[in-house]
């Protein structure tokens, strides 16, 4: 009786790379794959309101952008580490915070390879230093306030106590926390993208 053959660890991007899940090669990722990918990834679920998804890549680009404002003074590369936070979830998807804790070490290790072989492949360090993770998840806490109350029906005294009250002004933010269509939020993670890279 012959073996049952190992099942398939591997995704097929539009570029035509063949990215292998569970030991990726930075070899086999390009930015195309993950801003096409980011832009079809639902935050939230997909429960939030309005005719059009709140989108990884929007989400991703509004995260550097606050980022910026909390530290203008960082350099670039730092701003680009703050754009890919959530690269891996072009081939993973994006689950809510509780299912994560759930699954616990797989889904964390996993999570964890993807990271760094993206990081890897944009020349960026695999092991970002304290300061610089600190300054990401705090921006992440604040683009998650906004989307929450905007988009996610919370309301305001609960968003404050799942994610801190916001240090940056929405108004700055106006433009990134609009509806947009998902091919303006493919576009607009590559621009963002295209502009950090060559500032490195």
């Amino acid at each position: 009786m012959r073996p049952k053959p190992a099942p398939r660890a591997w995704q097929r991007m539009l570029s035509g790379r063949r990215l292998d899940i569970l030991n990726p090669s930075p070899l086999d990722i390009e930015i195309e794959d993950i801003a096409h990918g980011l832009a079809r990834v639902a935050r939230w679920n997909g429960q939030t309101r309005g005719g059009m998804i709140f989108s990884v890549a929007q989400h991703s680009v509004l995260v550097a952008e606050i980022f910026g404002r909390l530290d203008p003074s960082a350099p670039a590369r730092w701003r680009l580490h703050a754009l890919l936070h959530d690269a891996p979830e072009y081939v993973i998807g994006d689950m809510i915070s509780p299912f994560k804790a759930a699954l616990g070490a797989i889904y964390a290790e996993v999570e964890e390879r993807l990271a760094r072989a993206i990081l890897q492949r944009f020349s960026l360090a695999p092991d970002p230093p304290a300061a610089l993770t600190r300054l990401t998840k705090k921006a992440d806490r604040i683009s998650a306030f906004f989307e929450a109350t905007l988009y996610a029906g919370f309301e305001t005294g609960e968003a404050t106590r799942l994610f801190g009250a916001p240090e940056v002004d929405r108004r700055f933010l106006e433009d990134l926390l609009a509806p947009m269509d998902l091919e303006m939020a493919q576009a607009l993670f590559l621009e963002r993208f295209n502009v950090l890279e060559k500032a490195l």
